[in-house]
């Protein structure tokens, strides 16, 4: 064999290099890395996930000669999937949600892998769910193997035996944090795993998007109602096993426009072609560095944080990195849309927070709801929101005859809403409103407003409010300073 050559395409998986951000990460007292995961041969992360469960079910003896791969994929799993079946000589059929990009079905079907589509709006347990759809699949398909990423072991093992000590030898362990998307959770648990028995001072964060349920559970123990988002590849509307959460120190939300308007940045600024989920996980870190900042961290020493960017833009040319896509979905500035939650509160003419604590007295809620003609109130204990309460659930609870008006609300306290924050777009809070009874918004982790059915009929009946300028955008903004121009710091 010619020396140097690789035996097949399957070895050049790993040995991402690590670069350091310089523009989009421009004012924030920390230094920001990112280890480029996109460069594997299959364009993603997953190239490691696909080496590790093929090796595993080979080696049990559950892939045999001539097999069948099925699995549920947002794309770049069956793209690494896909090219190590092509090297083996295995068959592939992949199901993934409707909300994927074309480019990511073109992907798959150019390596002669077999692509079902089902419908991402509906629940986990539907059976048209591509997660059921899936495991109907392999059930029917002799002599398949189901790789069953969300709840597969070799996941999170793959990162712990190749991405993190990878990671580990590159930096010889000179990080403070690590950031990663949340979605089956194998990057973050594996990877956490490796760091934490390595120095269990790294801190382990995780970036999850609005409409996923990871964030209101970590913060708050309960499973609100989960609802669609544009980006793909991170959140999740139900709870793999893969996912170890005990072991992240902390969460960040994310929405799509923060999302995509940073994986543009990064192209624009640093060259680097990453696809939404680098671009939300490169937007957490740095709303986790600035509220770290702000909690007085600044003068400590620079933190080093490393982002994990999982897959390419290559995938995206004709949704993120396209001008007709992004206007006709309102997350460039020049296309304003129907507006967002935050005009709703807006239009409430300041109405006040009312909220209740596990400790309120029946009574006292009761009265609340009555003198303030609403149904249901947030509960919140030292200033985290712990659920809401309803007049329907405090009339059941009375006429079991269990309860008394003199009884605390804390074992009546719900989740049936939704959470949102302030940029949350008007178009996703109609079908968010749809599932859920209300919709809180949060902001820094506190109670910012609550926007209900009637609040959002109200709103889109009024005549048109006047836009407010836009904020300039990062790519303008650092324009500007290369040319000389002055800039406000953040």
């Amino acid at each position: 064999m010619m020396h140097g050559a690789l035996e097949d395409i399957t070895k050049a998986v790993g040995n991402t290099p690590i670069i350091r951000l310089n523009h989009v990460a421009d004012g924030v007292d920390a230094e920001v890395y990112v280890k480029c995961e996109y460069l594997n041969p299959g364009g993603s992360h997953k190239d490691r996930l696909a080496w590790n469960m093929v090796r595993r079910a080979e080696k049990e003896g559950v892939l045999k000669p001539g097999g069948t791969i099925v699995e549920a994929t947002s794309g770049n799993t069956g793209a690494s999937l896909a090219l190590l079946a092509a090297v083996k000589g295995y068959k592939c059929i992949f199901v993934m949600p409707d909300k994927m990009s074309q480019e990511k079905i073109s992907n798959l079907r150019a390596f002669g892998a077999k692509v079902v589509v089902c419908p991402t709006a509906v629940e986990a347990e539907d059976p048209r769910s591509y997660y059921k759809v899936s495991r109907r699949i392999a059930d029917e398909t002799p002599n398949s193997f189901y790789a069953n990423q969300y709840h597969n072991p070799a996941n999170p093992e793959a990162h712990y035996l190749s991405s993190a000590p990878e990671i580990w030898r590159q930096t010889k362990g000179d990080f403070d944090v690590f950031v990663a998307g949340m979605g089956t959770g194998g990057t973050i648990s594996g990877c956490g795993k490796f760091f934490k028995e390595k120095n269990p001072k790294i801190q382990i964060v995780g970036v999850d998007p609005v409409g996923s349920l990871y964030y209101d559970f970590v913060k708050t123990g309960r499973v609100t109602k989960p609802f669609s988002y544009k980006v793909e590849g991170i959140g999740e509307d139900f709870f793999p096993t893969t996912m170890n959460l005990k072991i992240i120190d902390e969460v960040v939300r994310v929405d799509d426009k923060e999302c995509f308007l940073m994986t543009r940045d990064m192209t624009r600024l640093e060259g680097l072609f990453v696809g939404g989920s680098g671009g939300a996980a490169v937007a957490g870190a740095l709303k986790y560095a600035r509220a770290q900042a702000g909690q007085g961290s600044r003068g400590k020493g620079k933190k080093k944080i490393l982002v994990f960017l999982c897959d390419s833009g290559n995938k995206y040319v004709s949704k993120i990195f396209n001008d007709e896509w992004m206007r006709e979905n309102g997350f460039l500035d020049d296309q304003p849309g129907l507006g967002t939650v935050r005009d709703i509160l807006h239009n409430q003419d300041g109405r006040h927070i009312v909220t209740a604590t596990p400790q309120s007295k029946v009574r006292e809620v009761i009265a609340t709801l009555k003198k303030l003609g609403i149904s249901q109130l947030p509960v919140v204990e030292k200033g985290k929101l712990r659920g809401i309460v309803a007049e329907v659930d405090l009339l059941r609870h009375l006429v079991t005859g269990l309860k008394t008006l003199d009884s605390p609300i804390g074992e009546l306290v719900e989740s049936d809403y939704a959470t949102v924050t302030l940029d949350t777009k008007i178009e996703l809070l109609q079908g968010v409103l749809n599932d859920a009874k209300v919709a809180i918004v949060i902001e820094h982790e506190q109670v910012a407003g609550i926007v209900t059915k009637i609040d959002l009929i109200d709103y889109l009946a009024r005549p048109p409010a006047k836009v407010t300028a836009p904020a300039e955008p990062a790519a303008k903004a650092a324009a500007k300073k290369r040319n000389g121009s002055s800039r406000a710091r953040a």
